[in-house]
């Protein structure tokens, strides 16, 4: 007899989190005990036995540290059956996943409850657990799953007229954006909120403006999700409102046709006919089932490139060199090097001494290479040389290890101790904030020059108004480590803000295929410049509205250019209009950078708060609306 459960699909996952970053090359998300060093409650879940027996209990795991020689498995954890920890330490395998016996029992004929049990706090995991009678390591995972059936695909019983794959500002600004203009949307996300690295996950703040010539009216809907706070010096999870994104697509007034949100669900295929995209396979990141959704038109988002790649849509990754597109700031020959993906985290004082495991992870600081923080921003990057995709889970492990090695330095051996004793870690995020990775290239390719030299086209849309800002190996750092985890910026203003021309935001190599967020067809060194997420919420604003054309017409994206760009011209002026609901004034003191506030944040708990209130009544006065629009019990 074999019972094979995915970690990911416990019924309850205690502290545990999902990660689902490595879909593409585990083909899973897995379960991570992510305690900041203090290990986390008990994740568990119930199955059945149809034979009394003797079992042996097999975890999917791997030691993560191992990687970089460390003696002392980082992330270690038991399994316990009905309560009973059985007798072996997993996660303590090795650098690749593997299955790891956890040990070995008599279960009777029945239902049995089985826990992951984490001992550190320091990111054990675990992808799935197998008991079986048989004393042989079980076989390929992959296998496994196929014998169960796990490929067989449904059919989501709606086609769409655009499937949008990734639910970040881009995605989220695409979809609501298309989706005010009578066009029947399906946003797929691969996490259980929307936002993407705005999201409370991430917590990276948006970045450009909106609401500038020769397209003033785009930006509405950026506005709209935007979170009230701006740039706050805490990353509280409640300043980044997740629930904004997802009640925009609630209010009535503001959608004709029919749309629908998948949470925690990963493209993982696609289907073709010719050059065209047919429909998408997704993978449930929580139960493993597979679902098929077909569409017109199709958005990726998805910040990896998920659908261009697997379409064999022409990419590019790293730094071009000058021969390429004559750049001054291009380097002369190819660089496989981009800019690297940061864990935000910050801590907080307490009322006394809070300690902090002393661990040696093969990070060797001094008092002049830690980085002597409390808090850490985007200069801890990490994963420069690295691949995006393919390295996803080493890319954000290294990042933890060097923040969890340099808080246990400073705790334990700086030269000004004293000063962190009291201080705890409050939250340290485990989904990396990406910059960048595979760019796909459009009809045309946006350049240094393009902007620099003033280079406008008749396609410009929404504006970039960020510096050229490119972050590179903090070069002390690299050194001193070998790889690094801190990077410096070089910027370099743009003289005034630049549209980005409609042909970067479409595929060249698929005729329904728009391309957003970091996969728009530019330069590394435009890249540079183009990647902030209000202004790619804005070019997702563009893309909703050529969708609508795409529709209205029967149209390619490209077709858009070459046939309707006049019509796109006209809706950009008028812009995605948003509803009532949203409306109100903003006070005059500026201090607080309120923008519009929808009425339903104001009834949130963390809004209750007294230093929430009277910032509130210093900066705006709202309506209440909330008997016209009533939250969602779900999103309450």
């Amino acid at each position: 007899m074999n019972v094979f459960i995915e970690a990911e699909s416990f019924k309850n996952k205690g502290g545990w989190v999902v990660d689902s970053a490595s879909m593409e090359t585990l083909h899973s998300a897995y379960l991570m005990a992510h305690g900041m060093g203090i290990p986390v409650s008990d994740a568990f879940t119930d199955f059945e036995v149809d034979k009394s027996g003797e079992y042996y209990v097999w975890a999917f795991t791997r030691d993560w540290t191992s990687v970089w020689d460390v003696k002392d498995p980082a992330g270690k954890f038991k399994i316990k059956i009905d309560g009973e920890e059985l007798e072996n330490i997993l996660g303590t395998c090795g650098k690749e996943w593997a299955w790891q016996l956890g040990g070995k029992l008599s279960l009777s004929e029945g239902k049995h409850t089985i826990s992951l049990s984490d001992m550190t706090g320091f990111n054990g995991r675990c992808d799935a657990v197998y008991i079986t009678d048989c004393n042989e390591v079980p076989g390929d995972i992959d296998e496994i799953r196929k014998s169960l059936n796990w490929k067989d695909v449904e059919d989501y019983e709606t086609d769409f007229d655009l499937v949008v794959v990734g639910g970040g500002i881009a995605g989220v600004c695409t979809a609501l954006s298309a989706l005010r203009s009578d066009v029947k949307v399906i946003l797929i996300n691969d996490r259980e909120m929307l936002g993407g690295c705005n999201s409370s996950e991430i917590r990276v703040c948006l970045g450009g403006m909106i609401h500038l010539p020769p397209y003033p009216a785009l930006g509405n809907i950026v506005k709209e999700i935007a979170p009230v706070m701006g740039y706050p010096s805490i990353y509280k999870k409640e300043y980044f409102e997740d629930d904004r994104k997802r009640f925009a697509f609630a209010v009535p007034e503001a959608r004709r046709v029919e749309y629908k949100l998948l949470f925690n669900e990963a493209v993982t295929d696609v289907e073709r006919d010719g050059d065209k995209i047919t429909a998408v396979i997704c993978t449930n990141t929580l139960t493993g089932k597979k679902t098929r959704v077909t569409g017109k038109m199709f958005s990726d988002c998805s910040g990896d490139g998920v659908l261009a790649r697997k379409m064999g849509c022409e990419v590019m990754y790293g730094r071009e060199p000058k021969s390429q597109f004559g750049e001054s700031l291009a380097p002369e020959e190819h660089q496989k090097l981009v800019m690297g993906q940061s864990i935000r985290w910050y801590s907080e004082e307490q009322d006394s001494y809070v300690p902090f495991p002393e661990i040696d992870w093969n990070l060797k600081f001094s008092d002049q290479s830690c980085l002597n923080c409390t808090s850490g921003d985007w200069e801890q990057e990490t994963g420069f040389t690295r691949d995006m995709v393919f390295e996803a889970e080493y890319i954000r492990d290294f990042g933890l290890r060097a923040i969890y090695s340099n808080w246990s330095y400073q705790k334990h051996h700086f030269k000004d101790k004293e000063k962190f004793g009291n201080l705890a870690l409050k939250w340290v995020s485990f989904v990396g904030g990406k910059r960048e990775g595979y760019r796909v290239v459009g009809d045309y390719i946006l350049t240094q020059n393009d902007i620099e030299d003033k280079i406008y086209h008749d396609d410009g849309t929404a504006c970039m108004t960020w510096s050229i800002d490119m972050h590179f190996p903090e070069p002390s750092n690299l050194e001193e480590f070998g790889e690094a985890f801190r990077s410096f910026a070089y910027h370099r203003g743009i003289e005034k803000p630049y549209p980005v021309p409609y042909r970067c935001l479409y595929a060249k190599d698929v005729d329904n295929l728009f391309i957003g967020g970091r996969l728009v067809s530019t330069s590394h060194v435009a890249f540079s410049a183009i990647r902030v997420m209000r202004t790619l919420g804005q070019l997702g604003e563009v893309v909703g509205l050529a969708s609508s054309i795409c529709k209205k017409h029967s149209c390619t994206p490209k077709q858009v250019y070459t046939e309707h760009l006049d019509e796109l011209k006209e809706l950009m002026t008028i812009g995605v209009p948003s509803p009532d609901a949203f409306n109100c004034s903003v006070g005059s003191d500026e201090s607080y950078h309120y923008k519009d506030i929808g009425w339903w944040w104001l009834h949130r708990k963390e809004a209750q708060q007294p230093e929430h209130v009277e910032k509130f009544k210093k900066g705006v006065k709202f309506l209440n609306l909330s008997h016209k629009y009533p939250m969602p019990e779900e999103w309450q």
